[in-house]
């Protein structure tokens, strides 16, 4: 069976650019400057925006909603519209040192191969997403046998576009199956007024509202189970 790695945290990821949305700050905080980046699903482009003027990188977004896609190219903002889970095929190979997902890979059709594109066609792929594990969503379920309604999970069953909602475990167990080395992650408070995850934890699955991962492709995966 395939166990994932220690629930470790890395070093030096800092809060940047109090504007942007919790996940988006703690991204920035992990792109390196001067970066070729693509950004999935990057909406009215705010992240590249802040990534090009703040981190002298030349980046890109595909975003599937032409709406914002209208307001991002108005904005001069490099923005394609495009389908992740259609779309990332035509890209060529190590075409980005960093490919973003931000809080996208629950909604697409296939996560699973919108992730093996990103590693296709970024060195890194950066991914975040809200934690089905986390103790309200548990609490609901158990105590009500419904779907829940958090802060997070914020629309009910028949409306959300979440279609394949998973824990930071999941995760790690598909980046064990499918080969991928987690760079460097951690898991946060979906509000933000508290600091993200720094240290190994094992609660980090059952309190952290939201993960964030650093993935690259490697055969050379950890394989020792967080307690």
């Amino acid at each position: 069976m395939n166990a994932e790695p220690h629930l470790t945290a890395p070093n030096g990821i800092r809060y940047v650019a109090k504007n942007l949305r919790l996940d988006l700050r703690l991204i920035a905080g992990m792109i390196a400057p001067d970066s070729r980046v693509l950004d999935i699903g990057c909406g009215d482009g705010t992240l590249i925006a802040h990534l090009a003027r703040e981190r002298g990188c030349d980046a890109r977004g595909i975003e599937i909603d032409m709406a914002e896609v209208a307001e991002a190219v108005a904005r001069g903002l490099a923005v394609m519209h495009g389908d992740a889970d259609i779309d990332l095929a035509h890209y060529p190979d190590q075409a980005f040192d960093y490919v973003v997902l931000s809080r996208t890979l629950q909604a697409v059709e296939r996560p699973r191969e919108v992730l093996r594109q990103m590693l296709r066609i970024g060195a890194h792929a950066v991914v975040s997403f809200p934690n089905f594990g986390h103790w309200r969503v548990r609490w609901q379920l158990f105590s009500r046998g419904r779907m829940p309604l958090t802060p997070t999970w914020d629309r009910p069953w028949y409306e959300t576009p979440n279609i394949h909602p998973c824990t930071i475990r999941d995760f790690f167990a598909l980046c064990a199956v499918e080969g991928y080395r987690v760079e460097s992650w951690l898991a946060a408070d979906q509000a933000g007024m508290r600091a993200p995850w720094r240290r190994a934890s094992r609660l980090a699955n059952l309190f952290g509202e939201q993960g964030v991962f650093v993935l690259q492709r490697t055969p050379n995966v950890r394989k020792d189970r967080p307690a």
